[in-house]
C-alpha cells in the first residue's frame, strides 16, 4: 500500500517569526496611503496622481508620500510574497511532498489569488495588486527551484523591463496632459466596473508584473537563508539593505517629489526619466523597509500591545487589504459617500491612516478571539480543500 505524504498545516501563529508579520502590518499603512488619493476627483494631476493645484499642506503630504510611500509599498509586499511562497514550498518539500505536487499546489494557490484580484477589481478598485502576485506565482513558480544566480539575474532583467514599461506609461501620461481618468470618478456602476476591469487588466499585465518580479525573486533568495526568520544570523546584510535600500529610494525619489510639489517643472523626456527613476529605485526602498522591520524585531521591538496588533494585521493581510478597498469605495466614490469630490490629498491621507488603524484594531480583536482572517481561511480552503 502506498502512503500519501502527511497533511501539512499552516504554521501555528505562536510559532511564526514576528518580522514578516510586522512588515506586512506596517506595509498595509503604506498601501492605504498610496491608494487613497487615487479616489480623488482632481482634473489634472502630477506624475503620481496628486493635485497640481493643492494647498501647501496638500503639496507637503504629497511630497512626503512620493518620497517615502508611492512605489515603495508594492515591492516591499512583493518581497514578502516571494519570501512566504518559498517558505510554503520548502515546508512541504521537507515533509516529503514530491516537488511536482508542490508546484501544482503553488500554482493552484496563485490561480485563486488571481481570481481574488479579478473580483477585487470588478467590484471595488482598479489598482488591485493581488492579481499580479497570482500571475507571478502561476508563470514564475519555477523560480522557487531555481539557482541563486538565476534569481539574481531575473531580478536585474525584470528591473530593466520595469524601467522601459514605466517610461512608456510616463510618455502616455505626458501625451494625455496628465488628465485624471480614474474609474473611481465614474458614477454609473456598470460603466465604472467595466473601466475598472479595463484599467486593471492593462496594469496587471504590464506595470504590476515588472514591479513585482524583481523583489519577488530577491524575496525567494532571502527565504532560502531565512533572513527575516533568523535576523540575528544576518545582521550585516540587513543593516546594509536597510541603509542603502532606503537611501537609494530617497535619492531616486527627490527629483520627482520636487516635480509633483511644483518646485520643479520638468517636461517631455526629462519628466519621463524622473518618473522612471523614482519607480525603479522604489524596489530598493521596499527591500530596505523590510530589512529595517527585521532589525527592529531583532532588537526586541516586536513585543508589546502595538507590535502584537501590527503582527495580527500582518497575519490577516489579505482580509485587511480588501477591507481598505471596501472602506475607500464607501467613503470616496460618487455612488456612496462622494468624499473624493470634496477632499484634498492631505485629508485623503488622514482618512487612509484612520482606515488602516481600524483594520489594526479589528485584527487585534480577532487575534484575541482566536479568529483567522475570513479571506485567508477562504483562500486556504480553495487551495487545499477540506483536508
Amino acid at each position: 500500500m502506498t502512503l500519501s505524504p502527511p497533511a501539512i498545516m499552516s504554521t501555528p501563529l505562536r510559532e511564526r517569526s514576528p518580522a514578516p508579520d510586522l512588515a506586512r502590518g506596517l506595509m498595509l499603512l503604506l498601501i492605504a496611503l498610496a491608494h487613497a488619493h487615487m479616489f480623488l476627483a482632481h482634473e489634472t494631476t502630477g506624475w503620481r496622481g496628486y493635485a497640481v493645484d493643492g494647498t501647501v499642506l496638500d503639496r507637503t503630504v504629497a511630497g512626503a508620500q512620493v518620497l517615502l510611500v508611492d512605489g515603495r509599498a508594492l515591492p516591499m509586499f512583493a518581497a514578502l510574497f516571494g519570501y512566504g511562497l518559498a517558505l510554503l514550498a520548502g515546508r512541504r518539500l521537507a515533509a516529503g511532498v514530491p516537488a511536482p505536487q508542490v508546484k501544482r499546489l503553488v500554482r493552484r494557490r496563485s490561480a485563486w489569488l488571481l481570481a481574488f484580484g479579478a473580483a477585487h477589481a470588478l467590484l471595488l478598485f482598479f489598482g488591485d495588486i493581488l492579481a499580479a502576485y497570482g500571475l507571478i506565482g502561476l508563470v514564475f513558480a519555477g523560480l522557487l527551484w531555481s539557482r541563486d544566480r538565476t534569481l539574481v539575474r531575473t531580478a536585474w532583467i525584470a528591473a530593466a523591463a520595469h524601467v522601459l514599461v514605466v517610461a512608456a506609461l510616463g510618455a502616455s501620461a505626458e501625451a494625455a496632459g496628465h488628465a485624471n481618468s480614474s474609474p473611481t470618478l465614474v458614477a454609473d456602476p456598470l460603466e465604472a466596473a467595466a473601466m475598472r476591469l479595463a484599467v486593471w487588466s492593462a496594469l496587471t499585465a504590464s506595470f504590476y508584473v515588472v514591479s513585482v518580479l524583481p523583489a519577488f525573486a530577491l524575496g525567494v533568495w532571502a527565504a532560502r537563508r531565512r533572513v527575516l526568520d533568523e535576523p540575528g544570523r544576518h545582521l550585516p546584510l540587513l543593516r546594509r539593505t536597510a541603509l542603502w535600500g532606503i537611501a537609494i529610494g530617497v535619492a531616486g525619489g527627490v527629483p520627482l517629489m520636487l516635480a509633483d510639489t511644483r518646485l520643479l517643472h520638468p517636461e517631455g523626456a526629462v519628466g519621463i526619466g524622473l518618473y522612471a527613476l523614482h519607480s525603479v529605485t522604489g524596489i530598493a526602498s521596499g527591500l530596505g523597509y523590510a530589512a529595517l522591520v527585521a532589525l527592529a524585531a531583532r532588537r526586541g521591538r516586536a513585543r508589546g500591545p502595538v507590535a502584537d496588533a501590527l503582527a495580527a494585521t500582518g497575519q490577516r493581510s489579505l482580509t485587511c487589504y480588501l477591507l481598505q478597498s471596501v472602506a475607500f469605495t464607501a467613503l470616496f466614490t460618487p455612488v456612496f459617500g462622494n468624499l473624493g469630490a470634496r477632499l484634498g490629498d492631505a485629508a485623503a491621507s488622514g482618512v487612509a491612516v484612520l482606515v488602516w488603524a481600524a483594520t489594526v484594531v479589528l485584527a487585534a480583536w480577532m487575534a484575541r478571539a482566536g479568529l483567522r482572517g475570513p479571506f485567508e481561511v477562504l483562500l486556504r480552503r480553495l487551495t487545499y480543500g477540506r483536508a
